[in-house]
């Protein structure tokens, strides 16, 4: 009889699963008065320290950085021509009008939206959990496992933002399995990490701007 020294794949999938449940328990508190919960730099140490922990590859240097760079900047700029070309319909136009942003802007996109959502989340979910989920299930339903959690952390905030629960978490789910495709093609995190920065910085500017020309026609007033 052979006896294998490897990790139970039992243990690897309840170890998976687990980890799927504690991020979306987790979102669960993002509307909670937690002390440094919602700061990017926490989220960015929550995400990288998560990674590091799972062992999970990031793809950070040679080969898999530059496919990572080559294939993220194809799709953030396919990202953010489709998000800016949706501030051309009126009800998409008319939602950022209604959004609160948050003050100031440029802390938002320049600090808040790079590592406290794109890497935060990225390293969190395509990194960390992406990576476990592909070991115990295999590459296509350990992504499914993580985009529906992608989709599932967002609950809290689209209640909170008072938009469609169920619209919500099935855009980020499908979202969450392209941003896995991403990772999983390049073998570098970087790829969903500027796809998703494109997303939000586009969706970001464009509200802003929406917003300011409402001011505008108002005579200043909102």
């Amino acid at each position: 009889m052979w006896f294998i020294a490897c990790v139970d794949p039992r243990r690897d999938k309840i170890a998976a699963v687990t980890l799927a449940a504690a991020l979306v328990g987790y979102s669960a508190t993002a509307g909670r008065a937690i002390p440094g919960r919602r700061h990017p730099l926490v989220q960015a140490a929550l995400g990288t320290a998560l990674a590091a922990l799972t062992r999970a590859p990031l793809g950070l240097r040679g080969a898999p950085a530059q496919a990572g760079l080559k294939l993220g900047i194809v799709g953030a700029a396919a990202a953010a021509v489709g998000v800016s070309a949706s501030t051309a319909i009126p009800a998409v136009r008319a939602g950022m009008r209604a959004r609160h942003l948050p003050t100031p802007g440029w802390k938002w996109l320049t600090v808040e939206i790079p590592l406290g959502t794109a890497w935060s989340e990225e390293t969190m979910y395509r990194a960390a959990l992406g990576s476990a989920a592909a070991d115990a299930f295999g590459p296509g339903p350990g992504r499914l496992l993580q985009a529906a959690a992608f989709g599932l952390s967002h609950i809290v905030d689209a209640r909170g933002a008072g938009e469609s629960v169920v619209g919500t978490m099935l855009v980020t789910g499908v979202a969450g399995w392209l941003f896995g495709w991403l990772a999983g093609r390049s073998g570098s995190v970087l790829a969903p990490v500027l796809a998703h920065l494109a997303i939000n910085e586009a969706g970001a500017i464009g509200a802003l701007a929406v917003q300011r020309r409402a001011r505008r026609s108002n005579g200043g007033r909102w």
